[in-house]
């Protein structure tokens, strides 16, 4: 396959020509295969792109599936619309942010349910009975996709139980019990949406996209037709460092305040203990990277398939990986190995 470097004269910018250089190995090794179905590679540094390569016929304006690098974006939203009062804080509960309908057709009522967060949520840690990496879960997302009304499907869902070889929440780190659930991502979707009255999509588009520079983002929508905030948004390689730029700088974009600090900062603070090479923020993965024999932690959005967008603030820089690796056995176990092994030792 050709290789598409950036378009520049590398005569005129011998920086750009050295970048490309280190980055060689990486594009050898995807080209032959190493890590399977790789299609686009992005990295920046001090706000710069300093390599940038397709490897489909998509190119550069293709929009990428991100999956559940979504819910990073659902986390940002929720945060937008607390800095522009229309969510009364972190500590809103969710079911008052939803149309009233939710609550009176609601299956299982409890009080502990009535007292669920937008802070929870954001954690994956709310009691509801959801987990997707239990295929016996009632609030497994493959359920689901089965039903017409996918909020109704998470307001419905009982009370997680704590048998006694699990730890409680009031017993596990930061006092959550962490339990990955695309239903209730796509729950806060509809609460951000009714809370500012407006379409989810049109919101992010006006409050993050348009400052941002990203156009015509390619929304997925529930059968009842809200925006799916849980998964599946498509977004340009571009676009989704724009979205881990504006982070990895506090917010700021263009000299302006896009996304409040101290959203960015609760965001990428750890919240939650994911499993043991990963805490949780909102919506952030904050994964524990092995790094000249120490651990330092880099923020992640993350998608099935592997598609990953990388925060390393130690190196000011960006590392967007995107994927159709979905069938694969441990994509993101791929994406992993090149960003350890290719990408971040090109990087200085």
């Amino acid at each position: 396959m050709s290789r598409r470097w950036l378009a520049v004269p590398c005569v005129l910018f011998p920086m750009i020509a050295l970048a490309q250089d280190a980055f060689a190995p990486a594009t050898a090794a995807v080209e032959q295969g190493d890590y399977k179905a790789i299609t686009s590679v992005l990295v920046s540094q001090d706000g710069k792109v300093v390599y940038e390569h397709y490897f489909d016929e998509g190119g550069a304006e293709a929009r990428r599936n991100t999956r559940s690098a979504t819910k990073t974006v659902a986390g940002i939203l929720a945060g937008l619309a607390i800095a522009d009062g229309k969510i009364a804080g972190k500590d809103a509960r969710i079911f008052d942010l939803l149309p009233p309908a939710r609550r009176a057709r609601m299956q299982n009522p409890d009080p502990r349910k009535d007292a669920i967060t937008v802070e929870d949520v954001l954690t994956m840690s709310s009691l509801v009975e959801c987990d997707d990496e239990n295929q016996f879960s009632r609030g497994n997302e493959e359920r689901m996709y089965l039903v017409e009304d996918w909020v109704q499907f998470w307001a419905d869902l009982p009370v997680q139980g704590f048998p006694a070889w699990m730890p409680k929440p009031k017993d596990s780190p930061h006092g959550r019990s962490f339990r990955y659930c695309t239903a209730g991502v796509t729950t806060l979707g509809e609460a951000v949406q009714t809370a500012v009255g407006e379409p989810l999509q049109d919101y992010a588009q006006r409050r993050l996209f348009a400052p941002l520079g990203i156009e015509k983002p390619e929304w997925q929508f529930t059968p009842l037709g809200l925006a799916q905030a849980g998964g599946g948004l498509g977004l340009r390689t571009r676009d989704l460092w724009k979205i881990g730029q504006v982070y990895l700088d506090g917010g700021r974009a263009g000299g302006k305040q896009v996304v409040p600090a101290a959203w960015v900062q609760a965001s990428l603070s750890a919240q939650a203990t994911a499993r043991e090479e990963a805490d949780y923020g909102y919506l952030w993965w904050l994964m524990k990277v092995p790094v000249g024999g120490e651990v330092r932690t880099y923020p992640a959005m993350a998608g099935s398939g592997g598609n990953t967008v990388f925060l390393l603030p130690d190196k000011r820089a960006v590392v967007v990986i995107t994927t159709t690796n979905y069938n694969e056995r441990q994509p993101h176990l791929l994406t992993f190995k090149l960003f350890t092994e290719k990408l971040l030792p090109a990087l200085k």
